[in-house]
């Protein structure tokens, strides 16, 4: 069996919380239109996915930073890294306007905006891997 490392632990922790993070997205955003024959239960479901997927969000920008300083990196993963990380911030800062938003075109465009900044930055996340 081969022996945990620190590294190893990192690595899950970022993972896990990408999949909360990007797979629960993915999962809200195919329950909504079930949900919205149910008078309140969209916003109630949403709510609930925010008290677990924000502490995610939190975990992927610490335990990216923990990434970024636990070695070197080539000017290519460079570049690429800071691409994923445009994306990051594209995600959280349009998932966090979505939360804010009050109209229906609002919740549509943060929603979708938050959703691809998370799956391109998913898709930078394991290049770098």
């Amino acid at each position: 069996m081969l022996s945990v490392t620190l590294a190893d632990v990192r690595l899950f922790l970022h993972v896990l919380a990408a999949t909360v993070w990007v797979g629960g997205q993915i999962v809200l955003g195919a329950l909504v239109p079930a949900l919205r024959g149910f008078d309140g239960v969209t916003k109630v479901a949403a709510r609930r996915f925010n008290m677990v997927a924000w502490p995610a969000f939190g975990v992927l920008v610490l335990t990216g930073i923990w990434n970024m300083t636990s070695g070197e990196m080539s000017d290519e993963a460079q570049l690429t890294l800071n691409v994923k990380m445009a994306f990051v911030l594209l995600s959280g800062v349009a998932a966090f306007l979505h939360t804010r938003a009050t109209s229906k075109a609002g919740l549509a465009v943060w929603g979708a905006l938050g959703a691809v900044g998370a799956l391109v930055a998913l898709f930078f996340g394991v290049q770098l891997g």
